[in-house]
């Protein structure tokens, strides 16, 4: 359904993918129906709503065993942990479960989120179990129109937010033309919500570092994912692009010029590529399936004028697995990172390449997540006094996205990995070594590593 208010916008629109998503969404609708329902008091019930909150805005996130709700309020107070609660924590995660922006059967639903709450309360790694190691960011400021639009042209931002009475007449509206990208009521009220709690997490984290040598890392457990929206529209899920927000907000707030990005969703992050193409302060680098949506990310993509060496592309063959992404890290990742000198890495954490996501064929484990969660947070501690927030983006077979997040979190508290009781090597078939050598040789060949 054409929206009156974005029509000027331009939408990339995928010919083949929705229906190659509708297929693969059938064959899960029943498993995902299967899962505990979340419920949300839904407070903001209209456009004009939102716009009373604008001003002043703070969000107030509690998480139960088996609920995840936000809460707003417009009192002035303090949204930064205190130093001792900061020096103190070793994990701090800020939740946007996005409860209101759901489809039914679409696979980035409003399960998400709560599902990955569920497993870390049920697996002991909350305040609750964990006292002062692990400290949960309840009470922070959405992003302002101006965040949103260092990334995204001002029309889209206005656009989306007048659509929002569309939406509020007919419940759910298309907003990528033909794309898989749909809008509630709630959208652009919990995007803000979600890009808000990644600034947070930036904020904490570098008042963090000045007091500390190995500050905690952040993780933004939030809805709707970002890595796919575009400057001047959304795509693939993404409304707003978190990372890069929250990229320009560690520029522009905190003097941190040099910003490095990991994306290892299964899908190219072509949002966040566009959006610093020509950008030579913001490296993005891309580990992505070969010929997966969107279809970007080729290897002769490394960024134009100023920025014409800071985009890496690295598309991996399909059946790629923990071999390669182990040997990627160490061969590629790590060397770049070392001559970028970063002062934040920020990460695009999606979980759709895990051997059980039914949107791509990689064969990453759980195992391979918390690799990659634990190396991580020692190269930002090697290069950046420690500084690294990871943001959500895909993932959507609940239990491998819930196990694999969880031990992400005990990789970043130092502890062993439990992915031998989720991880089943019976499932897994062999890589296909040559042609994952083939494209680590070509991309060390093209960006001089």
């Amino acid at each position: 359904m054409p929206l009156s208010h974005l029509m000027e916008l331009q939408t990339f629109r995928p010919p083949s993918f929705a229906g190659t998503m509708m297929f693969l969404v059938q064959n899960q609708v029943q498993q995902w129906k299967n899962h505990c329902r979340f419920s949300v008091n839904t407070m903001l019930s209209g456009h004009r709503f939102y716009k009373h909150l604008l001003s002043r805005r703070k969000c107030l996130s509690k998480n139960t065993k088996t609920s995840v709700s936000c809460s707003y309020s417009t009192e002035q107070n303090d949204t930064l942990p205190s130093i001792k609660q900061l020096s103190d924590a070793r994990v701090i995660y800020a939740v946007a479960a996005a409860l209101g922006h759901n489809k039914e059967s679409h696979p980035e639903s409003s399960a998400r989120v709560p599902a990955i709450v569920k497993a870390l309360e049920k697996m002991e790694l909350t305040p609750k179990f964990r006292g002062s190691d692990i400290l949960e960011l309840q009470n922070f400021n959405l992003a302002s129109v101006d965040d949103i639009a260092s990334v995204h042209a001002k029309a889209y931002v206005s656009g989306l937010e007048k659509a929002m009475d569309q939406a509020s007449e007919e419940g759910l509206i298309l907003i990528e033309g033909s794309g898989p990208t749909y809008a509630t009521s709630t959208t652009f009220h919990e995007s803000l919500v979600a890009a808000g709690a990644g600034l947070a997490l930036v904020d904490s984290v570098v008042a963090a570092s000045k007091n500390q040598l190995d500050p905690p890392t952040a993780f933004a457990l939030i809805r709707p994912p970002g890595h796919h929206a575009i400057p001047k529209g959304p795509m693939g899920f993404c409304v707003f692009g978190n990372v890069a927000i929250a990229a320009r907000h560690a520029q522009r707030v905190h003097g941190l010029k040099r910003v490095f990005i990991i994306d290892f969703d299964v899908h190219h992050g072509n949002g966040t590529n566009d959006a610093f193409l020509d950008d030579p302060d913001i490296f993005f680098l891309s580990t992505h399936q070969d010929g997966s949506y969107p279809g970007t990310g080729k290897f002769d993509e490394i960024g134009i004028g100023a920025g014409e060496g800071a985009t890496l592309n690295l598309p991996l063959p399909g059946g790629s697995g923990d071999t390669a992404i182990r040997t990627v890290f160490d061969e590629v990742i790590v060397p770049c990172a070392q001559r970028f000198k970063p002062e934040i890495i920020l990460v695009s954490a999606g979980y759709d390449g895990h051997v059980l996501d039914p949107l791509a064929s990689l064969q990453f484990t759980t195992g391979t997540y918390y690799m990659l969660a634990s190396n991580i947070k020692q190269l930002a501690k090697d290069l950046c006094g420690g500084r690294c927030v990871f943001f959500l983006e895909g993932g959507y077979n609940l239990d491998s996205l819930s196990y694999s997040v969880a031990d992400s979190f005990r990789a970043f508290l130092g502890e062993p990995s439990l992915a031998a009781e989720f991880d089943d090597p019976a499932i897994l078939y062999e890589e296909p070594s040559t042609r994952v050598k083939q494209a680590i040789q070509r991309v060390k060949h093209i960006h001089s590593l």
